[in-house]
């Protein structure tokens, strides 16, 4: 059941982009020829009034198809006039920026629903997962109450900066050991234990690490603090999400880090297997902005491409050349098919190796 749940959310997650393109299409007046789920010769097809509707074999996207895309297209004379590169720029960028808005509406939606249904993730000192391998797993259990760390008491912010105030010997390295162990005093079946744990470097996370997750408590939020955290949120991982795309370029632990439709996929199957069904939502709500980020990258051809030289015609005054528009796809055809191989290189290294781990 959880491939099903996953593969149906990321089906919608493409229905609705591909369906904001469609509607704005619609409503400024262009000609909409196909509206297709999947890529390849259509398995299932019907036609309702002009538009053609189907469903291929390839389930990596969907395209709404718009007559006149190619500005050299030949098209009868009844159509002509409602051809894509007939239109005024602003409705050109209407209709590409809606695919991305619509994204980054169903991300807004699904945090907001979060929050109000579920509440804001509260951290408690209960030991909630001990990751596999991890230096905590030969010593904690989980529902122990982490009552300190070194003697020093506190929330799980408190403990955590304990835990990464061990050092290992020179510089740290992947999974380097600390050169002294963290006394980690537990509360398990209402005695307190001292246990002795030595952390481990994690350069993912930057820090030292034992290996566990703090367990949480959630208080509901009313919709508008769950909205204005939602927008912060949202903004905090555009960020990121910017900022790690550009260090493809010149960072190889950038690269390593990447995650491609395998991985992602993978992630919110394990969540829904594990009827984590918040964690998959909010899965789903991260993907639906991170597709939305990268289609506006200013490279054909994604969206935010068409919508870079819609713009460029705008000050120009006058259209761009259709054959540097082909030189200009070539390329970022060529840079989307390297961040999509090196995603999908990670997440096969993943599964050969320890997996998708969901909780650290």
């Amino acid at each position: 059941m959880s491939w099903i749940l996953a593969f149906v959310g990321f089906a919608l997650l493409i229905i609705l982009h591909e369906f904001g393109h469609f509607a704005a299409a619609k409503a400024v007046g262009m000609r909409v020829e196909r509206f297709s789920l999947f890529f390849g010769p259509l398995l299932v097809k019907w036609k309702r009034g002009e538009t053609e509707y189907g469903v291929g074999p390839i389930p990596l996207g969907g395209y709404v198809k718009i007559s006149g895309m190619n500005p050299n297209e030949e098209l009868p004379p009844e159509i002509a006039p409602r051809a894509y590169y007939r239109q005024a720029v602003w409705k050109r960028i209407v209709v590409i920026a809606a695919g991305p808005a619509m994204n980054v509406l169903i991300a807004f939606v699904l945090l907001v629903g979060l929050l109000t249904i579920q509440g804001q993730a509260k951290t408690n000192n209960r030991v909630d997962a001990i990751q596999k391998g991890a230096p905590a797993a030969a010593a904690l259990r989980l529902d122990d109450r982490v009552v300190a760390v070194d003697g020093r008491r506190g929330d799980p912010a408190v403990l955590r900066e304990a835990i990464g105030s061990h050092r290992c010997a020179g510089t740290p390295k992947q999974g380097c050991r600390a050169t002294t162990p963290a006394q980690v005093t537990v509360e398990r079946d209402g005695r307190l234990e001292q246990l002795t744990i030595t952390p481990r470097y994690d350069r993912e996370a930057k820090r030292m690490l034992l290996g566990f997750q703090f367990g949480a408590s959630y208080v509901p939020m009313d919709v508008g603090p769950a909205a204005s955290r939602s927008v912060t949120y949202m903004w905090d991982v555009t960020k990121l999400t910017v900022d790690r795309i550009t260090a493809l370029v010149y960072d190889s632990q950038a690269r390593k880090e990447v995650s491609g439709v395998v991985g992602s996929y993978e992630v919110t199957r394990q969540s829904f297997a594990a009827d984590d069904i918040q964690r998959a939502v909010l899965i789903l709500a991260l993907i639906s902005l991170s597709l939305a980020i990268i289609n506006l990258f200013p490279f054909l051809p994604l969206d935010g491409g068409h919508i870079f030289w819609a713009v460029a015609e705008k000050i120009r005054g006058r259209p761009i050349s259709f054959r540097l528009l082909e030189q200009a796809s070539v390329v970022g055809f060529v840079l989307v098919i390297m961040i999509f191989a090196i995603g999908l290189t990670n997440d096969i290294g993943r599964l050969a190796g320890d997996g998708f781990q969901t909780v650290r």
